[in-house]
């Protein structure tokens, strides 16, 4: 299992449409096949960092998982969205495996 963390830099004056966003994105992500963990918007101390969090099997499943998005008639209405709006000031992906078991669970 893979695990995307993407970084955003908002405008923070058009948090409400990153908002928008992430609800759309909660809706389409799941559909097209990744495993949403959740969209976060600021909320105190930085007025600009926001982050989407999903898992996927595999870089391959990734692959996959972001064709079925660009087919998607939501995900394609939401890229267009944040190019119309341009509160995305910067995106950043990070990938991670997780290293250690999950709380409560023994070996």
């Amino acid at each position: 299992m893979l695990t995307c963390i993407i970084r955003y830099r908002i405008d923070p004056a058009k948090k409400a449409q990153f908002e928008q966003y992430a609800r759309n994105w909660g809706q389409a992500i799941p559909r097209c096949g990744a495993d949403l963990v959740g969209y976060y918007a600021p909320h105190e101390g930085s007025s600009t960092l926001a982050y989407g969090i999903y898992n996927v099997e595999s870089l391959a499943e990734y692959e996959a998982y972001r064709a079925r998005l660009a087919q998607d008639p939501l995900g394609r209405e939401n890229y267009e969205f944040a190019q119309r709006e341009r509160f995305l000031l910067r995106e950043n992906r990070t990938w991670l495996t997780l290293a250690s078991a999950p709380q409560g669970r023994a070996g």
